[in-house]
């Protein structure tokens, strides 16, 4: 399927944007919910690896109504509009945006990473709630637009894709983090499966070049932001996380799920002024590397921390740090795991939840430890739907911490580039200040035009 939007159209309708983002989102701005009291979802990315999940989820709501689908995908399309048979359906999203703003309110964001940031921002500019998939955006510079988006738009109802982070072992987790309930924390060891040979890699790094573009793709869309480029094999629909330009590989695809619950337990942990990625040979310009192991450094100023640094190591395909570091007496089984050394014992959290705490070489479950809450169930989309709706609940995670998260993660996956070598980050420059060559290279993207983020004034 081919976009409707002429370019000319496109920018006659947007014209607004270079106004600004606070100025475009007053002259837009969507009814809170429809007149039959629902609110309005507009689902982009309706199929592909989770956004049907998404879909499905939000959409399980009582009072929800998908009133829009948008795919680069005919056939995802197709699916999707006869489950929706109400919805309007379009493959572009800027189309959406030109269109059909008034007949939503919301927007579910399930796309590869490489159009995170311009569409979600867009969705902002436009008054727009937005659910986002992780990690939140694809460059670093990203993450200051966000923050800007946000403060012009303080209302809207933003929430990360983790949706782990409902789970009763890992909000318990934060808790006994945030209480101290095992002393000062020393450091913290992540680590991560991905990447591997399943379904969501190209592992063996096949690079070979396809004129055959699949009839229900309009693979021009689907490149988004990023120069126009020949279409190859094993890069979309799926594939795509393994491609430098698109994707950010196994410490991107999974690092908002395993370190989220260290930034909701340390408020302190705000932007961390060091990286150093150790991997066998650089990031190329096509394909990210692996295996990694990554280190990002906090400084830290407070009671709740042994010294005046905060380290967040985090590895990938599989590796995983010594008994002797982690400061437990026996093997952890898990590809994907979150483990905080503190001076009184260790927290060992896996990624569905499961927790365990370790003192003096000995284990106790963590959801029997003393002074926790209670967690009652908790649907990580239905909470964004009513909060959307008024209805203050917990959320989990909001853009805010969202900025936080990703910020480490993208660090340890633009660092491969420069293996080895610690680049010392200053985020309010957008700089690594010991590293020119990093700064140009790794930092920020050229948008293709008519792709761009919305500007942020």
């Amino acid at each position: 399927m081919k976009s409707t939007l002429s370019r000319r159209h496109f920018l006659h309708t947007t014209a607004a944007a270079g106004l600004g983002l606070s100025t475009l989102g007053l002259a837009t701005r969507a009814r809170a919910v429809s007149p039959n009291g629902k609110l309005r979802v507009l689902s982009i990315g309706v199929v592909g690896t989770i956004g049907e999940a998404d879909r499905h989820a939000v959409a399980s709501h009582p009072e929800v109504e998908i009133t829009g689908l948008c795919d680069v995908d005919s056939n995802y399309l197709a699916k999707a509009a006869k489950e929706h048979p109400g919805a309007f359906t379009c493959s572009d999203y800027r189309e959406a945006f030109a269109k059909h703003a008034d007949k939503f309110d919301a927007v579910i964001v399930s796309v590869p990473d490489h159009s995170h940031a311009p569409i979600l921002l867009t969705a902002m500019a436009h008054g727009k709630h937005v659910y986002g998939q992780k990690p939140l955006v694809h460059q670093l510079a990203e993450l200051v637009m966000v923050e800007q988006a946000l403060k012009a738009r303080p209302t809207l109802v933003t929430q990360l894709g983790n949706q782990r982070m409902a789970n009763p072992g890992r909000r318990a987790a934060v808790e006994i983090l945030r209480q101290g309930q095992l002393g000062k924390a020393i450091e913290a060891y992540t680590w991560t499966g991905s990447p591997n040979k399943g379904q969501y890699f190209n592992y063996g790094k096949v690079f070979k070049e396809n004129p055959n573009v699949p009839a229900n793709l309009d693979y021009d869309l689907w490149l988004g932001p990023c120069a126009k480029m020949p279409f190859y094999d094993l890069l979309a629909p799926v594939k795509w996380r393994s491609w430098w330009e698109f994707g950010t590989n196994g410490l991107g695809d999974w690092g908002c799920h395993i370190l989220d619950v260290i930034f909701f337990a340390y408020d302190e942990l705000m932007s961390p002024v060091s990286v150093k990625t150790d991997c066998a040979e650089p990031a190329g310009k096509v394909f990210h590397v692996n295996p990694c192991k990554s280190t990002v450094v906090y400084n830290v100023s407070s009671d709740k921390f042994a010294g005046k640094t905060f380290p967040i190591h985090y590895y990938d395909t599989d590796q995983q740090p010594t008994l002797e570091q982690m400061r437990i007496p026996v093997p952890i089984k898990g590809g994907n795991m979150t483990v905080v050394v503190c001076e009184g014992g260790t927290l060992v959290l896996e990624a569905d939840g499961r927790l365990k705490i370790w003192r003096d070489g000995k284990m106790e479950e963590g959801l029997r430890m003393p002074g926790l809450p209670a967690f009652p169930p908790l649907n990580h989309w239905h909470a964004w739907v009513d909060n959307c709706l008024g209805k203050k609940t917990e959320l989990r995670t909001p853009f805010k911490d969202a900025v936080r998260i990703t910020e480490a993660v993208l660090l340890t996956v633009k660092a491969t580039r420069f293996p080895g070598q610690e680049l010392l980050w200053d985020k309010s420059k957008l700089a690594f200040t010991n590293h020119a060559e990093a700064t140009q290279s790794i930092i920020r993207r050229d948008y293709r035009a008519g792709f761009a983020p919305p500007p942020v004034v």
